[in-house]
């Protein structure tokens, strides 16, 4: 791989260090000249691109046939367990993805990668702008697939096309807070183990503390009030909000508006701790 950036425009590699170019064209120039080179190497991994689009697959039907008589408890609130499951399956999705980003920074620093990348004139912001951008683009095929197949299963959308959006949108907001956070675990302890553990640590309980799964409604007191505060259960409450047949846009703007925020400050600490880690090399 070339380590200039100016030296292949043709190549769809942007010119850095020319002061005609605002400031933000060229990192939008250099974040998006970054995540294609992210996305061409996960396009040589077939097996995991596979892997990507089944397991959700396999979470939407094995959670759907296992929890669908929980909608005949009282006070559950859902007529269809599969149209209740589908906005859970696609956070969960979102969630357990992107938790693994770091992997990806870890590989790079460990093959050198990343370092000749430090010696070019690439923004150091565009780097980690394009570590986040590709999960979100993967997370994004991901939500889609589960939106197709819950909808061949016989899911309904009352909310329709503008509550698939909002499911979308919630998802790669949650799925940015995630990738962020675990590129910045990577940078911070550069241990596969680390990131193992956390992701383990954090999954299942972040998932089984929201209403992903269960009606919040039939929630302990004490796990409702966790669920408030979990930004996995943001995701869901602004998704289902939006995919009822009369939406609650007020629900879908303040959950929405914290997903934002949240997703802001972690990139925000990724690249902190990235120009952290670029000092000490």
């Amino acid at each position: 791989m070339s380590t200039s950036v100016r030296s292949d425009p043709a190549a769809g590699r942007p010119a850095a260090g020319n002061p005609g170019v605002p400031v933000l064209r060229t990192l939008a120039a250099h974040t998006w000249w970054m995540t294609g080179r992210r996305l061409k190497v996960l396009a040589k991994q077939p097996a995991f691109v596979v892997i990507m689009l089944v397991q959700p697959a396999i979470w939407l039907f094995l959670f759907g046939n296992l929890f669908r008589r929980v909608v005949e408890l009282p006070g559950f609130g859902a007529g269809d367990y599969l149209d209740y499951i589908v906005p859970g399956v696609v956070v969960m999705t979102a969630v357990s993805s992107n938790m693994w980003a770091g992997m990806g920074l870890l590989e790079e620093i460990e093959r050198g990668t990343l370092n000749r990348l430090l010696t070019t004139p690439v923004f150091r912001s565009a780097i980690m702008n394009a570590l986040v951008a590709e999960q979100a683009i993967s997370t994004a095929v991901q939500v889609l697939a589960i939106m197709l197949l819950g909808l061949l299963a016989g899911a309904d959308y009352p909310g329709g096309v503008a509550g698939l959006v909002v499911l979308l949108v919630a998802a790669l907001l949650l799925g940015t807070v995630f990738s962020a956070l675990s590129n910045t675990i990577g940078m911070l302890v550069r241990q596969r183990e680390t990131i193992i553990g956390v992701n383990t640590l954090l999954l299942l309980p972040l998932t089984f503390l929201s209403s992903a799964f269960m009606a919040e409604s039939l929630m302990p007191s004490w796990m409702r009030a966790i669920a408030d505060a979990n930004p996995v259960n943001w995701a869901l409450d602004a998704a289902r909000a939006a995919m009822t047949a009369d939406p609650d846009w007020g629900v879908v703007a303040v959950r929405c508006g914290w997903l934002a925020l949240a997703a802001a400050a972690m990139v925000f600490l990724s690249t902190r701790t990235f120009r952290a880690y670029q000092k000490s090399v």
